[in-house]
């Protein structure tokens, strides 16, 4: 299904002495990180007339997807079917889906629109998987004419498939059903996907479930497919595994009774958390695989086909969101660097920083390092209430007013979660790669946002609509 098979013997040699995904390629980050902050100010992508921009490491994102693939091929057996799918919704951007693609990923997606970003990024619809609780009819026919794989997360879900089915036949799509090991919570209940009550799946636990899920295949041959995610950031490794042998054993079961192996592929899902605290990738594919292939080694042993869906791990380190500070002040004994990134490209941090907390590096305004004795100080984004605060009494070098504060690790989800508070504009986004020359190159992913775009988005075409807008005075 990819080159993972062809390069097992290779990618176990190069595991046998440890990863290869860590200590160096975390200093690598680093110094194209700083490259890339400085080049961005100097050919101008930075400045007083564009404060705020995404930058994406494209050479740290072809890291991590190597990294992934050796991972897995390193422990199953040689020509085992392995799918890596990329999670679109952590940065749906249809430049970095075409670039994994490219790297051997394929696409996960969990709306119409996020299907229609993969096939713009040409990504084939053998290599796409459709999951969202809640595809309409529509969604579902589409995909079932494409040939994407689907799987149903309720029974109701699965109903409808049947009548589609029915009426046109499976056709090319592996079809499926997600379940719900029902296994409990991670440290943060948001991203926690496996709780008794948790809307996705169908819960084993739940009197009566498992017995259905056994009958739901045992009924339709052309369901091959089980589907289990456990959750994403605070899911120790510990968890995901337990889920993944669950699963596992069920898809056992299933067989068993069927008499046949009509489950021939297992989608584990994504949910390898990232380490937000510091530069060190922990945990690693490597490690999370060896742990697979140690708790549940009939996973790797080449009678099932594998699917992955990470998103979270295979970007996050390798986006920075930069904004200048526009203003440095004091209040009440404490420093505050006002700058241009907040709530409208940080939600999650703003409205739950004990969750969701973002290191911050301080460049000046040349986009060199600062130097000096850290003082404790705020991070402040730009929007009109207190609350819009990339970091909170963290210490740091001094900003100053046009300097430049660095928001780390938001490869994921902080590109795709623009939140347009105050009408704010979603900033530009660029990826980056050496020149060869001992400089940086860069190429243009996303435009920045214009005014008239956003005058747009606002029904600006319609500002009559509601003045034209009269009561009918017929009866």
């Amino acid at each position: 299904m990819s080159g993972d098979a062809v390069d097992s013997d290779r990618d176990r040699d190069r595991d046998r002495d440890g990863d290869r995904d860590g200590c160096g390629d975390d200093v690598e980050r680093v110094v194209r990180r700083d490259a890339a902050v400085r080049a961005a100010v100097e050919q101008g992508l930075l400045g007083p007339d564009a404060p705020i921009v995404g930058l994406l490491d494209v050479a740290g994102i072809r890291a991590s997807a190597a990294a992934l693939r050796r991972a897995f091929a390193a422990v199953a057996a040689p020509g085992a079917e392995i799918l890596h799918a990329f999670a679109v919704k952590a940065n749906p951007l249809v430049p970095v889906v075409r670039l994994l693609a490219g790297e051997g990923i394929g696409a996960e997606v969990a709306s119409a629109g996020e299907l229609a970003l993969a096939r713009a990024a040409g990504v084939p619809v053998a290599r796409t998987v459709f999951d969202a609780p809640a595809k309409t009819a529509t969604e579902l026919r589409e995909a079932l004419a494409l040939g994407v794989a689907l799987n149903a997360d309720s029974p109701q879900e699965l109903g409808r498939i049947d009548t589609l089915v029915r009426d046109g036949g499976p056709g090319r799509s592996p079809l499926g059903i997600r379940v719900n090991p029902q296994l409990g919570a991670g440290s943060i209940g948001a991203t926690s996907t496996a709780t008794a009550t948790s809307k996705f799946g169908v819960g084993l636990r739940d009197e009566g479930a498992r017995e259905w899920v056994v009958q739901a295949f045992t009924e339709r041959p052309w369901l091959t497919r089980l589907h289990a995610h456990i959750g994403s950031q605070g899911i120790p490794l510990s968890l995901l595994a337990r889920g993944v042998a669950e699963t596992y054993a069920l898809a056992e079961e299933v067989n068993a009774r069927i008499g046949r192996r009509q489950i021939d592929t297992l989608d584990i899902g994504g949910g390898l958390s990232v380490n937000f605290g510091s530069e060190r990738t922990e945990p690693t594919y490597a490690q999370y695989a060896r742990l697979l292939a140690e708790a549940v080694p009939g996973l790797f042993d080449g009678r099932y086909g594998l699917v992955t869906e990470f998103g979270r791990s295979l970007l996050a380190r390798h986006g920075t969101v930069v904004a200048r500070v526009e203003y440095a002040k004091s209040s009440g004994g404490r420093r505050i660097a006002v700058t241009h990134a907040g709530v409208q490209v940080a939600p999650r941090t703003v409205y739950v920083p004990e969750a969701w907390p973002v290191r911050i590096a301080a460049y000046d305004a040349k986009g060199r390092p600062k130097e000096g004795a850290p003082v404790v100080q705020d991070v402040a984004g730009p929007a009109c209430f207190s609350g819009d605060l990339l970091a909170e009494g963290r210490a740091l070098p001094p900003l100053e007013q046009g300097d430049l504060a660095a928001a780390l690790d938001t490869g994921a989800y902080y590109f795709g979660s623009h939140y347009s508070y105050n009408s704010l504009a979603r900033p530009g986004v660029y990826g980056f790669a050496p020149d060869g020359d001992g400089g940086v190159v860069f190429a243009v992913v996303r435009e920045p946002q214009t005014v008239a775009e956003i005058v747009t988005e606002s029904g600006g075409a319609h500002a009559d609509a509601l003045t034209t807008l009269h009561a009918s005075t017929s009866r």
